[in-house]
């Protein structure tokens, strides 16, 4: 049968029990067997009897449960043959209950069914019947009449039915025979009957065999002597004053209580009229049990009762006078039942672990006993009411404990069920019963990282095989779903798999080969924990690795020599250079300052330079000397790292330059100006321009008038040699700009005249002050001027 959702498997488990309930209501079955008979002896066959097939019975999983402490039955669950597992003693099973009969169930596990059965255990002639006594005395007075009767102690026989004692007799003689009677429990005993009157003077003494036989095929026998004493005349037999007498006893009544006082009268005097009371036709099992005061007639416990045992005793007690006449009585002790025995919870089966997310899933089928009776063996049985499991009661005091909902092992992955049955006695007994639950796992849960991204850092120029970090990521699940790592394609790093005490798997991040942060400032990976379940699931974090930066690169600076001029009357304070260098390092490593290297001490009196901006202004005025000046560059990197670099001053002597502005102000010239300022520049050039150009006009008029004689006059370089480039300056009384001017001094003439013939803008390089003059460019001006 396939169950197809959760509402069929629902349907056929109430289907199972309410078939389970069906059987329980049928009659149970019945076999018979006779005690003793041999291990193995074949009783039934459980297939046949039931209606199934071999292999479905296989199929169903059957089991034989008895409440018997010993397994007397033995099923073979193939061929569904039941047979004895041992021999049997009726004897020691039932004792003198008839019939002898021993309730057992047959247990279907698939699905769940109960079917109540019997085993009748007959009784075979294997006892003789036993006289308590081997000799038993009896008095009796010469003036008894004839017809007379005297009990006698009978004979006691383990065996029932007609294996029990069935008849008496005694050994021929002329006064007396045996008469049988029935006595309580169905069992028989022996009265003496007087045939003749006695004749003490004739006969003082008689001795006769009495003999049991039992019912049995051959019969078995057992012998006693009865020694008759004759005596005087004793006319009056005791009486008791009730013949019967009915006790209640609670089961924990104490050793030694009073059970009951009988109480008998003998009109006799002198020693006929002295009654001694006894038990008469005892069972060893009463003597064991009770003991009676032979002259106050009072019967006290001489041992516990169980009234799980023994609910009833039945005494006869005998009042015998002085003259040997005697009388007996019945008493009838019932014994109370007590709360006195707690539930007993009978395990049957019990699955484990289970698998997290299954469905009304059966963990356990039990049993609940009580030996008690009445209210004290109703039984409550009960678990936890915090545990996601549910118990269902079925036939015959059998409960199944069911889930009652899907378990999450990652939530709980074990449980502790106590299942405590109580009793509806007064005081009430309980029994408490641990069952461990383990849950197996499913792959329900990915693997999940503890945070979404990770920030790991690691310096540049590191050896191979460097530790990083490491992550974790946790799966809930146990075993093969658990996780593992991948990452995706670098050349870098690897990944590397460590265990924990706990079993989670930590991976680390290790280094394959040396970084370089000026070519690589970071990275950027993704880790993904993948588990071995079937579906697999999986898991992803990012993984960012930062660059930390090591002092391995030196400054440089933009030029490898520099060269600037500056006019004679150059005031104090006036901008003479600005040196600028650069440090791929980063941070505290690309920190420079600059000062002046190996310089004397008059340069430090003339010049001053910026550590932080690397400008360098006078202090003195100047003379005509060419100045050579050596900056040295130094990070703060630990150790640090420097660099140097020439710098070449010329004095320039009889030239005024425009004044340079500060470079403060060629940054604020730089910034982009509003509308408005744009359009009163372009108008101020547009006027300059004109103005200019008229200028321009004007000379070169006068220029051509004078061109014949001024013929002697052609340009002439004069004498000195001025470098023809020259580093961007700025400042005040310097030139703000780079050009190249056509100069001709005109002969003739008072005066001397500059000729402004047209400006060379100047040339543009890039340089990067971080780099090589080849690589990764910044920019730097130049100045020059031709002379004719």
């Amino acid at each position: 049968l396939k169950i197809g959702n959760n509402t069929h498997k629902t349907q056929v488990l109430f289907l199972c029990v309410f078939l389970g309930m069906s059987w329980a209501a049928e009659e149970p079955l019945e076999y018979f067997v006779e005690e003793e008979a041999e291990r193995g002896t074949f009783l039934a066959n459980l297939a046949h009897d039931l209606g199934l097939g071999m292999e479905e019975l296989s199929a169903r999983e059957p089991r034989v449960i008895s409440d018997q402490k010993i397994g007397f039955l033995l099923l073979d669950p193939l061929t569904g043959d039941l047979s004895l597992n041992e021999k049997l003693d009726r004897e020691e099973l039932c004792g003198p209950k008839e019939p002898c009969v021993l309730p057992f169930q047959l247990l279907m596990g698939k699905p769940f069914e109960v079917f109540r059965a019997k085993l009748w255990v007959r009784d075979i002639n294997d006892h003789s019947p036993v006289f308590l006594d081997r000799e038993i005395p009896l008095k009796i007075s010469e003036s008894t009449t004839p017809g007379a009767a005297f009990l006698l102690q009978s004979a006691q026989d383990s065996d029932v039915g007609t294996n029990n004692v069935r008849n008496y007799t005694i050994s021929p003689n002329a006064y007396f025979h045996i008469n049988v009677h029935n006595g309580a429990e169905g069992i028989i005993y022996p009265e003496l009957a007087l045939d003749r009157p006695l004749d003490r003077e004739e006969v003082p003494e008689l001795s006769l065999i009495l003999t049991a036989l039992d019912g049995g095929s051959p019969p078995r026998s057992g012998t006693t002597l009865v020694r008759i004493l004759v005596l005087d005349t004793n006319d009056n037999a005791p009486e008791f004053v009730q013949p019967l007498y009915k006790v209640q006893l609670c089961e924990d009544s104490p050793v030694g209580s009073l059970a009951v006082t009988v109480s008998a009268k003998d009109l006799d005097t002198g020693s006929n009229g002295e009654i001694v009371y006894a038990f008469f036709y005892a069972t060893e099992r009463i003597l064991k049990t009770f003991q009676i005061n032979p002259t106050s007639g009072s019967v006290y416990l001489k041992a516990e009762l169980d009234y799980e045992v023994i609910q009833t005793y039945t005494l006869t007690i005998q009042a015998k006078d002085g003259g040997g006449l005697s009388g007996k009585c019945t008493v009838v002790v019932q014994v109370t039942d007590i709360n006195d025995n707690p539930p007993e919870l009978l395990m049957s089966s019990l699955t484990s672990p289970i698998k997290e997310n299954s469905l009304e899933t059966v963990v356990a089928v039990f049993r609940i006993r009580d030996r008690d009776s009445g209210n004290n063996a109703k039984t409550v049985c009960s678990i936890q009411d915090d545990l996601p499991f549910l118990l269902k009661p079925s036939v015959e005091n059998y409960y199944t404990l069911v889930t009652d909902s899907p378990l999450d092992r990652e939530e709980r992955a074990e449980y502790i069920i106590t299942i405590t049955v109580t009793d509806m006695g007064t005081p009430r007994l309980k029994t408490e019963h641990n069952i461990t639950v383990l849950v197996s796992d499913v792959n329900d849960n990915a693997p999940a990282f503890t945070q979404t991204s990770y920030t790991l850092w690691v310096r540049e120029n590191n050896s191979p095989a460097l530790h990083i970090g490491s992550v974790s990521a946790t799966d809930p699940d146990a075993g093969a779903n658990a996780q593992n790592y991948t990452i995706n394609l670098n050349s870098f790093f690897h990944i590397k798999i460590s265990g924990s005490d706990e079993g989670i798997i930590y991976p680390e991040l290790v280094l394959d080969r040396a970084l370089d942060r000026e070519k690589q400032q970071e990275f950027s990976l993704t880790l993904t924990a993948l588990d071995g379940g079937l579906p697999p699931r999986s898991g992803a974090t990012n993984i960012h690795i930062v660059i930390l930066d090591v002092n391995d690169n030196a400054p440089q600076f933009s030029q490898a020599i520099y060269e600037t001029q500056a006019p004679e009357n150059s005031p104090v304070g006036s901008f003479i250079a600005k040196v600028s260098a650069g440090d791929a390092d980063s941070g505290i490593n690309a920190d420079i300052s600059y000062s002046f290297f190996d310089a004397s001490e008059d340069i430090l009196t003339t010049f001053h330079i910026n550590p932080f901006s690397g400008e360098i202004i006078l202090r003195l005025l100047l003379d005509y000397e060419l100045q050579r000046l050596v900056v040295l560059v130094r990070d703060n990197g630990e150790p640090p790292l420097s660099a140097s670099v020439t710098l070449h001053v010329l004095l320039v002597d009889g030239f005024s330059q425009p004044y340079l502005p500060p470079p403060e102000a060629e940054a604020a010239a730089a910034a982009p100006a509003d509308p408005l300022t744009v359009y009163l520049v372009v108008a101020l050039a547009s006027v300059s321009s004109l103005f200019l150009f008229s200028v321009l006009v004007f000379v070169a008029v006068r220029l051509c008038r004078r061109a014949g004689a001024a013929s002697a006059g052609r340009c002439a370089v004069p004498e000195g040699h001025f470098p023809g480039h020259l580093l961007d300056v700025s400042g005040t009384g310097t030139l703000s700009q780079s050009y190249q001017y056509e100069v001709c001094l005109t002969g003739g003439a008072g005066t001397n005249e500059f000729k402004f013939l047209k400006p060379i803008l100047p040339t543009v390089q890039a340089q990067d002050p971080g780099r090589n003059s080849d690589e990764n460019p910044t920019f730097r001006n130049s100045l020059g001027f031709n002379f004719q």
